[in-house]
């Protein structure tokens, strides 16, 4: 029966952009040209965006462009998306973990390419291109971790809002420095925000370029925990203990549990309500449902 209605069922659009893989949110009709976004963010090399699929189900994104303390290339930029296009299609992950090379997350865009693209067609043009990529990185159906060493600065702080979570080491600090360059967030970091602390936290936040500290941070509910360690290796380490408290389980369970929140948070109410039955008729008589109930019938006997 339950899979009968799944078929049944009529989704809406938004119901299926949040969950179908493969879909940008803007196309030509909004006067986005993907393509040529592309070839001009090709202009710009630079660092590298390094994914690591675990056998945990745990995949491991690194931004890597140390010497300008990984900031992102036009390049990275396209990498990103190459990285979550990847992930999209990893149907055994459960869980991410984004973080920077060398111990510090990300300070935001490399000055170059903004220099360089500097009309504002062609800042709308990079925004749409990154708030693309950051939304289908936040709608992934795996539980999502940024790892914050050192800076997450500008863009950088931009990123840890896709996550689901945000960890921090002590020395760390997040700071959303664009009112000192004469702009707003614009990669959805100040939607994503408002989300997670509160309006008038974010207002605080953006309109004081206010440094979060680990502890300020952890007070106003920017983070989850400050790690023990300021170790590259051991605070990766602790990262990934601390997410696999959330991932334990099948693969299928964790992701559309993923998925329904994410319906809870982006659709109304009727739409999210609608979602949940869908997705438990993906998992209703299924293999991890028949499991779970032979071990109780076993356990109460």
């Amino acid at each position: 029966m339950a899979r009968s209605l799944l078929k049944t069922s009529s989704m809406s659009i938004r119901t299926k952009l949040l969950h179908k893989t493969g879909v940008s949110l803007y196309d030509t009709s909004h006067g986005f040209h993907e393509e040529v976004v592309k070839k001009k963010l090709q202009q710009f090399p630079g660092g590298s965006v390094d994914l690591q699929r675990e056998d945990s189900g745990i995949g491991i994104l690194t931004l890597n462009n140390p010497s300008k303390m990984n900031a992102f290339s036009g390049v990275m930029m396209l990498q990103l998306l190459e990285r979550v296009i990847e992930l999209e299609s990893w149907t055994e992950g459960k869980g991410l973990i984004v973080r920077g090379a060398k111990s510090t997350f990300s300070s935001g865009s490399d000055l170059n390419a903004v220099k360089a693209l500097g009309t504002p067609e062609d800042g709308v043009a990079m925004s749409m291109f990154m708030q693309n990529t950051l939304t289908r990185l936040m709608r992934l159906p795996l539980v999502s971790v940024a790892l914050v060493q050192g800076r997450a600065m500008g863009g950088g702080a931009e990123v840890t809002t896709a996550c689901d979570f945000r960890l921090m080491t002590r020395e760390s600090e997040i700071r959303f420095v664009h009112k000192e360059m004469g702009i707003v967030p614009s990669w959805g970091g100040a939607a994503r925000l408002v989300n997670i602390i509160g309006n008038r936290e974010a207002l605080k936040v953006l309109t004081g370029a206010l440094k979060l500290d680990s502890k300020k941070a952890l007070d106003i509910g920017m983070v989850e925990e400050v790690l023990q360690s300021s170790d590259e290796t051991e605070s990766l380490e602790e990262a990934q203990e601390w997410l696999k408290q959330f991932i334990k389980g099948p693969p299928e369970v964790i992701r559309a549990l993923k998925r329904s929140v994410s319906s809870g948070k982006e659709l109304c109410l009727e739409e999210a309500l609608q979602n949940e039955r869908d997705l438990l008729g993906t998992l209703w008589g299924g293999p991890a449902n028949l499991e779970a109930i032979a071990r109780r019938a076993k356990f109460n006997k």
